[in-house]
């Protein structure tokens, strides 16, 4: 599915039915009938009963796509949460609706001047809110933040460093990460939060990819490096546990739709696991 994106919608070309990724309070709305075989293109025009906000994203096989928030759901659709919806849906899917997620977080977020206060504006030919009393232009945020999973050569062989935080789901661990920090490079960003939050030193930094992230606007950049030392200090309040796993004896990691968990399967396919 090949996806061209856009800001302006051409009303002379525009297609009879389009893919609506339509929010409610930040969850996706699926059919309420069959939720498990995801979304399908229909009319714009079944959405605008209730609708507070619409932005064009673009075209995935000429077909028109829209983000819209809505009061409510209509009759017949169910509200979910994104992580839920975006496991079940195909890749060029998923990745719109994490696209239109962020832009009606941006638009919510950002209905108000944040240097004086005053109501924004929505610009036509860009994507962005201009403040009309003093210029001030805000345009859609990214956050960037780094992925790390480091490996060593263990007793038994290659060993993958794996931690879980408060919030993980029970027995999930992944890889380490944490957001770039004003005036840090990607590199400087990885060696400072593996220090801090497992109190190891890294080397041979390799770029694995990046993942838009939309909970709610980050930007995940992985890396693969190798241990260089240290033992391991799991940081209070951030890390509740942090060990070193055999290939052969991982625990749960995240699914085949995060970037982690592509990174993890990646790395113990190339270390021969």
């Amino acid at each position: 599915m090949e996806f061209q994106a856009a800001i302006v919608a051409d009303a002379q070309s525009a297609s009879a039915s389009a893919w609506c990724f339509a929010f409610v309070e930040g969850r996706l709305l699926l059919p309420q009938a069959l939720p498990e075989q995801g979304l399908a293109p229909l009319a714009l025009q079944h959405f605008e009963g209730g609708l507070q906000a619409r932005h064009y994203l673009g075209r995935l096989d000429g077909l028109d796509c829209w983000a819209l928030r809505l009061a409510e759901a209509p009759p017949g659709w169910q509200a979910q949460s994104l992580r839920a919806a975006m496991m079940s849906l195909p890749g060029p899917l998923m990745a719109l609706a994490g696209r239109a997620a962020q832009v009606l977080e941006w638009d919510r977020a950002h209905r108000f001047c944040g240097v004086c206060g005053t109501a924004t504006e929505a610009l036509a030919q860009e994507r962005a809110r201009r403040c009309p009393a003093c210029g001030h232009t805000a345009y859609p945020r990214l956050s960037p933040a780094m992925m790390c999973l480091i490996w060593r050569t263990g007793p038994r062989g290659p060993e993958l460093l794996l931690a879980r935080a408060p919030g993980f789901a029970p027995g999930m661990y992944s890889a380490l990460a944490g957001f770039v920090e004003a005036g840090e490079s990607l590199e400087d960003c990885v060696h400072r939060e593996v220090l801090e939050e497992v109190g190891l030193r890294v080397q041979g930094l390799r770029y694995y990819g990046s993942q838009s992230w939309p909970f709610p606007h980050s930007l995940m950049l992985a890396f693969t490096a190798e241990w260089a030392g240290g033992e391991i200090v799991p940081q209070a309040g951030e890390i509740e546990d942090a060990q070193w796993f055999p290939l052969d004896a991982l625990p749960g990691i995240p699914p085949r739709f995060s970037i982690a968990g592509h990174l993890i399967r990646d790395l113990v396919t190339q270390l021969g696991g």
